[in-house]
């Protein structure tokens, strides 16, 4: 009897312990673009040209086709750290008319996005600046 009953608090203290050892999976999600492509796009360029860079955009919006935009999310395992990085190509006659671009170093998940202000819309996943901010490259 104090045999089972050794056993069951036996397995009763493993199960505790390796109950804080449940892996967790990274998330990603999105288009990650490397710092090489990103700088390719320029203004001027087709959108076929812009697509064959990055590929199909991530985010069709029907009531803005002249925008395409490229969101990009990461939150490591258990880590409540998100990274999340935005490219948005805005065209005007099927050319590039301007960039908007949010992209942290490469590898660096600890620095936090710079929010980005739109006039037309805000980013999907982005909350609302607190003051202006132009991000605007051409």
């Amino acid at each position: 009897m104090q045999r089972i009953a050794a056993c069951i608090a036996a397995c009763v203290a493993a199960a505790a312990l390796l109950g804080g050892c449940v892996y967790r999976l990274n998330i990603q999600q999105g288009n990650l673009l490397e710092r090489e492509t990103i700088e390719q796009v320029e203004v001027g360029m087709t959108r076929s040209q812009v697509q064959f860079l990055l590929g199909t955009p991530t985010v069709s919006d029907t009531f803005h086709d002249d925008r395409w935009d490229y969101p990009y999310y990461f939150r490591l395992g258990r880590s409540r750290e998100i990274a999340r990085r935005w490219f948005v190509v805005y065209f005007d006659d099927d050319r590039v008319e301007r960039i908007v671009h949010e992209v942290a170093p490469e590898g660096d998940l600890e620095t936090p996005p710079v929010e980005i202000e739109d006039p037309d819309r805000p980013i999907p996943g982005s909350p609302l600046p607190e003051g202006p901010l132009d991000t605007t490259t051409s």
